[in-house]
């Protein structure tokens, strides 16, 4: 059992560091890809990918990772951390960190089912992290709202609009869609070449 676990642990953590370098990789290319005034987060699908194959604590972590290289990324330093750096860091941080722990905590529900509990842990992710991105935009980045609703008022009516059409735009679309597809299909994959650590 010792040595078992030894093997799990091992595979674990290979497993996290490839995700976690082609969710680096991912963050970069997203870097250069931003419809709207904030950039495409590729890298969403490492992170629902660990938490699905190992859960809420890998699903964190990645999410962290994440989270950091947002921070870092040339638009997020240009429009938003010049704003509010605190709040630069508390929504970066938080918004991918927690989609990567709750969807490792959800997929846990879905033990009989798993194909179905990674598209829906999978669909999670994005969707966390639009939402709370949106809550903490509202929170701290008022100003940069503001500026779309007074350049263009047209098409930003008002905050919310600004905050939808402006912020996230085409970016939840094209997140949830790719992030849906392909996760669920890698799992899949995956799961047929060994085994699935939640399956006894």
């Amino acid at each position: 059992m010792a040595e078992r676990k030894r093997l799990f642990n091992t595979k674990m953590i290979a497993v996290t560091g490839i995700l976690t370098g082609i969710e680096i990789i991912l963050q970069v290319i997203g870097n250069y890809i931003n419809p709207s005034f904030s950039n495409i987060n590729l890298s969403l699908i490492p992170i629902a990918l660990g938490a699905i194959l190992y859960g809420p604590l890998v699903g964190g972590f990645l999410g962290l990772v994440c989270g950091v290289m947002v921070i870092l990324s040339p638009s997020t330093i240009s429009i938003f951390f010049a704003v509010s750096p605190v709040g630069t860091i508390v929504t970066c941080i938080l918004k991918t960190t927690l989609a990567g722990v709750i969807s490792g905590l959800v997929m846990k529900l879905f033990k009989k089912n798993n194909f179905v509990g990674s598209i829906v842990s999978s669909a999670l992710v994005p969707i966390i992290n639009t939402g709370l991105f949106a809550v903490f935009a509202a929170l701290f980045f008022k100003e940069n709202l503001n500026a779309l609703v007074a350049s263009n008022s047209a098409l930003y009516p008002n905050l919310a609009a600004a905050l939808f059409l402006g912020f996230i735009g085409l970016n939840f679309i094209i997140e949830i869609i790719s992030t849906v597809i392909l996760t669920p299909s890698l799992y899949k994959i995956i799961e047929q070449n060994s085994r699935n650590p939640y399956k006894d």
